[in-house]
Formats: structure tokens, sequence, C-alpha cells
């Protein structure tokens, strides 16, 4: 519900000067502040296994359950600027992207 909005949220918390956190990379890159989940990408490439697995006769059922084992966490610096914020340097350290 929030992803198609995720530019007019970014906005409208930048107006109040309230920094922002999303959970998908999608949330930094669309404005707000920073983001902390997990990588969509690895995850559909996981899907490809099962997918793989259930083609060769596997049953679902029979599949476990996996959780998300990569993490990522992308800033985004110009509305870090933006707010007036100072992101401590081993915070952008560890993050997986900086937005500049």
């Amino acid at each position: 519900m929030f992803d198609a909005h995720l530019a007019q949220i970014a906005a409208l918390a930048a107006q109040s000067r309230l920094p922002t956190m999303g959970q998908l990379r999608l949330s930094a890159e669309a404005g707000l502040l920073m983001s902390y989940g997990p990588d969509i990408a690895e995850l559909f490439r996981r899907a490809a296994t099962y997918v793989d697995k259930i083609l060769h006769g596997a049953k679902p059922g029979d599949l476990p359950v996996e959780r998300p084992t990569k993490f990522e966490l992308v800033i985004n610096l110009k509305t870090s600027k933006a707010l007036g914020l100072t992101i401590p340097p081993t915070l952008l350290f560890q993050a997986n992207e900086v937005i500049r």
C-alpha cells in the first residue's frame, strides 16, 4: 500500500522535517532517510531454486520454509542533508549503499 506513494510520503516527511525509514531499498531511493530489510534480488534467486526443485519433482509441501539471510542497509545522504542530520561515519561504513 505504501510503496505506490513513497515519493509523496518522502516529500511530506521532508516538509515536516521528519526522519523516515523503510523496509525496502525502494524506500531510500524514493527519498526516505534510510531503509533496512531483506535483499529482494536474493529472495527472487532463492525462489527460483524452489521453482527448479518443484519442476524436477519435489513436492512443495516437503520443501522447508526459509527466512531471508541477506539484509541491506541503504542510506540517503541527500535526505540527511535536507533534514540537517549528520549520519555517523560508523553507520555509513556499515551501509550496503549510500545515495549521494
